[in-house]
């Protein structure tokens, strides 16, 4: 028996004892061996030993396959929620250490494999799914996986992190197991969407996927790669250079023939390689159809490069006969009708039945361009263009499983279900954890902080860190002053990216890009303007002389300083601008010293400088560019961003914000300079609240997705076709995507155990809101006159100060039933916005089991004099609130932050407050309603000094949490209608 033999026995044997305890706890691991041991072989028998895996791991890499085996399982066990067979939290050594008892493993066998696969820090994708079949499983891989463990390597080399490739291994294997097994009989379109973040690494995602699919046996791949050409290139090259390999690119030619002969990672060796052909090694190859520089184009000469060999022709293709021994297929293709229908036009004319191709088809920035904004219940109505394409494609392939990547899903979700020929995602939606060091949408603002406005100072305000107002001159009428000091700190950040070179601590590292962002506009015409400005200030900054020298020290000294003082995160800060002035020159000639600071991105022959080719060469230049930088494609080295940009929905303007991403080195450097008040036709909006609001959007969908991802009974509470609900809307003039993409949905029913709910949609109309004034002012009127001093105290934790919200307050008790004969009388703007929350309100305080015995009554007071208002007709005072309407009925935040612990205590959601007062009103079964009167802008200088306001002139606004103990007995959180085009436009209720 030989060594080869004896790897690929102790694999096959350990194969088949892990896979038969695939939906169980783990076993004892030796008897699980000797038991299949008995139906291989008696060589399988001599190795059905701990001792025998231990000399294996000793030797072991961490990409062989017998510990990829093991990771896999390892990792299933370590991210499992919930077993039943430990209590330990999950990814911890606590519940490694319970697998290993469990497997009955020695502690030498124990550290190997901690060694080789440590315990993943990283946070689990979120899956919501419909049921399906499990077959993506060890002893389902016929083929011997080759482009996953070449991938997994190659990130490893370039200094991934082990709980990041753990976690992209997961995250994968949530995907490629939800498509269709390509090896069975029965052809099956399986349809899913990966939501990630912007600029957070969705190509690594797609990549892994591509490369555990090929290696299960998919034979085309095709992705879409947005809708320009420099996004679809940048795809491929990503594609080629991690996964793809030398080997399949050049297939015999010479190095110099290679379409990246003249990108210096080609000649730096920074290519995956294998050695030789993967097909000369016992693999199989990747077979190019599209290259770096060069779309899809018709075929010609028979179009034998679509063609799939089959060893057997007798069988089919999906057959493992043939399937393991052909080669992959792989095209980047545009989002593009011409491009898509020369594909079209070609599949249609191969030899081999589309029927028999296992085909994936991934789409990038899959809520561009894919989605079909026709409505098709209109008579005649037709699909738009790359939607009719890529539904023509999944008709004509059967076997093809479509997955969409977007980090704006909300598109994709309001498309029709009951659509076959379009692309929502019916089996399954991966929200994707975000990565450890991406700097997002949060990073920019503060939400929910508890910090006062006037307590904040840079180290406690990511706001006041990294974003910085552009106001206009009104003598000039343009922005220049702002303009200037953008580009300053621009020219400021590159010489302390210089300096912190010099000084060391970054490793290998260096930074090869440093660019600024100018995105004001789509239009050509507004670029060439822009082009003429930003050249003019360039050359007349004097960054060389005294004038300059004098504006950046004042810069360095304002900002730069004590920003980076508490959050440069260990890296060099120089201790004056003294010590930094060296630095400017140098960096002024990176930026200018070819008389070229500014490239233009815009596809105007006319006025583009040059190309922004980060795979080519270094770059330290302003861009200048509208659509092309906007969405999908990758602007490296972003430091500085001057965001004047408007746009009508959410999906748009989040995929124009590039300054997310990763930036190693140069965090604390990072400045967003944002317009905020910008018109928007007739209306004037916020640039930064709009960001705060998407931001708001973005958060709550994916803890939605993540309260509801739990199984109820081992079948999902949720499916993909009941998602649109989920999607919330904090602006009301910023629609969550495009209107011609979203389709009726509307939650029922909201369970909210334990959580804080806060209506916004109160009603304009003067009748309705005297009404509500009316309703609450008795019961206002019946707490004590007495003020309770409420407090929650939150520890220090993870390098965060201890923290105590302390307010003041009128408490008093309501009886369950009395608060419900309230709230089902109180009027409102949008009715829809309270309607689940009444239903569930209703459930527990009238159903079959009342869940909630009181409630406590909460009515937060100033601790100054001052904002009274007099209600009703005992002459009592009540503090008032300042809040403003976003647009329409909705407000945005009424509550404030520091009231929100004590509720959340009182109701058994949060642990001791450490205060005797907030601990007296705790009980069981007990919510809380805080009640806000609320005073509009319009309306406070109508307020007379004995503070009787009109009644018709506040808004009586509450927020409430249930007990944490109100808790459906099924343990489903939501019942909602969502419209079925298969049903006739009835809407389907999913009941109890």
């Amino acid at each position: 028996m030989t060594i080869r033999s004896t790897d690929d026995l102790l694999l096959q044997l350990h194969n088949a004892a892990l896979s038969d305890m695939h939906t169980s706890r783990p076993k004892k691991l030796v008897r699980a061996l000797v038991y299949q041991a008995e139906d291989l072989s008696s060589e399988a028998e001599e190795l059905a030993t701990e001792d025998v895996l231990r000399d294996a791991l000793e030797k072991a890499r961490s990409t062989d396959q017998l510990v990829e085996l093991w990771r896999k399982k390892l990792t299933d066990w370590d991210f499992a929620p919930h077993p039943t067979w430990s209590n330990s939290p999950e990814r911890t050594e606590i519940r490694r250490a319970d697998i290993y008892e469990l497997l009955g493993l020695s502690d030498e066998t124990r550290k190997l494999l901690d060694d080789l696969i440590p315990v993943s820090r990283v946070e689990a994708p979120v899956v919501i799914t419909d049921e399906f079949t499990p077959w993506y499983t060890p002893q389902s891989q016929q083929g011997r996986p080759w482009y996953w463990p070449s991938y997994r390597s190659y990130l490893e080399q370039k200094g991934w992190a082990p709980e990041a490739v753990a976690g992209l291994d997961v995250a994968t294997d949530a995907v490629v197991e939800r498509l269709a097994d390509p090896t069975q009989s029965a052809a099956y379109q399986s349809k899913g969407l990966v939501v990630g973040y912007v600029q957070s690494g969705k190509t690594a995602n797609f990549s892994g996927v591509i490369a555990k699919a090929v290696d299960a046996g998919y034979r085309l791949i095709i992705v879409l790669g947005g809708t320009l050409n420099m996004l679809r290139a940048q795809t491929q090259r990503r594609l080629d250079m991690e996964l793809v390999g030398r080997e399949n690119i050049l297939r015999g030619a010479s190095e110099f023939e290679s379409d990246y002969a003249d990108d210096p990672a080609w000649s730096q060796g920074k290519f995956v390689t294998f050695g030789a052909l993967p097909s000369a090694l016992g693999a199989f190859d990747i077979v190019r159809l599209t290259t770096r520089d060069d779309d899809y184009k018709s075929l010609l000469q028979g179009i034998t490069a679509l063609e799939f060999e089959k060893r057997e022709p007798a069988l089919p293709l999906y057959d493992p006969h043939n399937l393991h021994r052909s080669s992959a297929r792989l095209m980047v293709v545009k989002k593009n009708k011409t491009v898509l229908g020369k594909l079209v036009k070609d599949l249609k004319k191969i030899k081999t039945p589309l029927a028999e191709i296992p085909v994936l088809i991934i789409d990038d920035e899959s809520d561009e361009a894919s989605v079909n904004t026709s409505d098709l219940a209109k008579p005649d109505a037709e699909r738009t263009a790359i939607n009719q394409k890529i539904s023509e494609l999944l008709r004509m392939l059967p076997r093809s499983q479509y997955v969409g990547y977007t980090a704006t899903p909300f598109a994709n979700v309001f498309v029709d279900p009951s659509d076959a020929e379009d692309i929502f995602p019916k089996d399954f939606i991966v929200s994707l954890p975000r990565p450890e060091g991406y700097m997002g949408a949060r990073d920019f603002h503060d939400l929910d902080s508890p910090i006062p406005d006037e307590h904040r100072t840079v180290a406690n305000s990511n706001e006041l860190a990294h974003v910085r107002n552009i106001t206009v001159d009104d003598e000039a009428g343009e922005d220049d002053i702002c303009l200037q000091r953008a580009m300053d700190m621009f020219v400021l950040t590159a010489a302390m990216k210089l300096y912190r070179e010099e000084q060391g601590g970054l490793g290998d590292r260096y930074f090869q890009h440093h660019t600024m962002l100018i995105h004001e506009s789509v239009r050509t015409e507004v670029h060439r303007e822009l082009l003429g400005k930003v050249t003019q200030l360039w050359w007349n900054a004097g960054y060389m002389g005294p004038r300059g020298h004098e504006r950046l020290r004042d810069l360095f000294d304002s900002d730069i300083a004590p920003v980076s003082a508490v959050r440069a995160d260990g890296y060099a800060v120089p201790p004056s601008y003294g010590d930094l002035a060296r630095y400017v020159g140098p960096a002024v000639n990176r930026i200018g010293g070819d008389d070229n600071p500014i490239i233009v991105v815009n596809g105007d022959k006319d006025i583009e400088t040059g190309e922004a080719d980060f795979d080519k060469r270094s770059i330290w230049k302003i861009l200048i560019g509208g659509q092309k930088l906007a969405r999908g494609f990758t602007v490296e080295g972003l430091t500085v961003s001057y965001f004047r940009r408007r746009a009508g929905n959410a999906s748009t303007l989040m995929q124009m914000g590039r300054w997310f991403g990763f930036r190693e080195g140069y965090r604390d450097l990072v400045r967003l300079f944002l317009g905020r008040a910008e018109t928007m036709g007739a209306k004037e909006i916020d640039l930064y609240a709009a960001f705060e609001a998407i931001c708001l959007d973005e958060e709550n969908f994916r803890a939605e997705l993540k309260q509801y991802a739990t199984t109820v009974d081992g079948k999902p509470q949720m499916t993909p076709a009941q998602v649109p609900p989920l999607v919330s809307q904090h602006l009301p003039w910023l629609k969550p995507t495009s209107p011609n993409k979203m389709y009726n949905a509307r939650l029922v029913e909201l369970h909210s155990p334990g959580q804080w709910q806060e209506p916004t949609a109160y009603p304009t109309k003067a009748v309705d809101l005297r009404h509500n004034t009316q309703l609450w002012t008795p019961v206002l009127e019946t707490l004590p006159p007495t003020v309770t001093s409420l407090a929650y105290h939150f520890p220090a934790e993870g390098g965060r100060a201890a923290i105590t919200h302390r307010f003041d307050a009128l408490v008093g008790r309501l009886d369950p039933v009395e608060l419900l004969d309230i709230v089902h009388e109180v009027r409102w703007g949008a009715p829809s916005q309270f309607a689940p929350n009444l239903a569930y309100l209703d459930a527990i305080t009238a159903g079959a089991s009342q869940e909630v015995d009181d409630w406590l009554l909460i009515a937060p007071q100033h601790s100054k004099r001052g904002q009274r208002l007099t209600l009703g007709t005992t002459g009592r005072t009540f503090a008032w609130f300042g809040r403003e309407r976003r647009r329409g009925p909705l407000f945005g935040a009424i509550s404030e932050p520091k009231h929100r612990a004590v509720p959340l205590r009182i109701a058994g959601a949060l642990a001791d407050s450490g205060d005797p007062a907030t601990e007296n009103l705790v009980a069981p079964r007990r919510g809380a309603v805080i009640v806000y009167p609320v005073v509009e802008g319009k309306h406070r200088s109508d307020i007379p000094d004995d503070g009787r306001l009109a009644t018709e002139k506040v808004v009586m606004a509450f927020s409430f949490v249930a007990p944490a103990t109100a808790r459906r007995a099924d343990g489903r959180l939501l019942r909602f209608t969502t419209i079925d085009s298969a049903k006739e436009g009835q809407a389907i209720i999913d009941t109890p």
